[in-house]
């Protein structure tokens, strides 16, 4: 259930990326981000100490214009990115892999990699197989950096519009310094007590991930239908999706619950 669950919420740049989307957005300047604040260096940037929360334009004729617009240009974004390019960059990673190793092979963790980069060696030349390698290394070491990158935003927004919404002293810039800081020296820690299977590592942040989206599922449906103007908030199929997910998440992670409580507790 774990593995399921957890390959599920990592497809397509799922789990709580998705939860920074808006960041990256207001950082661009698109929309209303351009009037808020932005993560900068603590060292070289303009720091500000106001809380991101933003404020609700006038719902008029103008205004709902604009807002249209920016949405626009929002959908186009996330279905190109995270849907389209997704969806084919899975698409040929898995038949790689099914024409490299095929079904059926007994590699352990990582192993249908190197079985992968062998394979391409052996057909096409060993420039393919170091090739495979190299592009390998890039990609998860790009995706460590955006991962690193997500959670120290999500943590520094969330502190800086709850607890620490008032301070002058900790600006979302500097939460965010810290934050991934403190990730980097827990993962080393974590790497230097002498773990050897990242598959482990990986099934347990992948699971965590199915976790999240359980819960920020439940947090958006009360955010559209609580806390947004009729007029903005996410309505027809798309709040349906979002009560799927509650569903389809919510199951699992009660699946995956179970099965560790009884492999704790027999």
């Amino acid at each position: 259930a774990a593995t399921l669950l957890g390959a599920i919420a990592f497809a397509g740049a799922g789990g709580a990326l998705n939860l920074v989307q808006s960041n990256w957005v207001r950082d661009k300047g698109l929309g209303m981000g351009a009037r808020l604040p932005k993560i900068v260096s603590p060292f070289t940037g303009q720091e500000v100490a106001a809380p991101t929360t933003g404020y609700f334009f006038r719902r008029d004729e103008a205004n709902m214009r604009r807002w249209r617009g920016w949405w626009k240009v929002a959908e186009r974004e996330q279905f190109t990115t995270f849907f389209v390019i997704g969806a084919i960059t899975l698409f040929v990673f898995m038949t790689l892999t099914y024409v490299t190793v095929g079904v059926g092979g007994e590699a352990a963790s990582f192993d249908f990699i190197r079985q992968q980069g062998d394979s391409l060696a052996d057909t096409k030349g060993a420039w393919l197989g170091t090739t495979f390698w190299l592009i390998g290394t890039v990609v998860l070491f790009s995706t460590n950096l955006a991962v690193l990158d997500m959670v120290g935003r999500v943590t520094a927004d969330v502190l800086k519009t709850g607890p620490l919404r008032d301070s002058e002293r900790w600006t979302e810039s500097r939460l965010y310094f810290v934050t991934v800081w403190l990730e980097i020296v827990f993962g080393s820690v974590i790497l230097l007590s002498g773990i050897t299977q990242p598959i482990v590592l990986l099934v347990i942040a992948s699971s965590l991930n199915g976790l999240v989206m359980f819960v920020y599922s439940i947090l958006l449906i009360q955010l559209n239908r609580g806390v947004l103007p009729r007029e903005i908030g996410l309505k027809g199929g798309r709040l349906v999706a979002l009560g799927w997910a509650v569903l389809f998440y919510g199951g699992f992670s009660v699946i995956l619950l179970i099965d560790q409580g009884k492999m704790l507790f027999g």
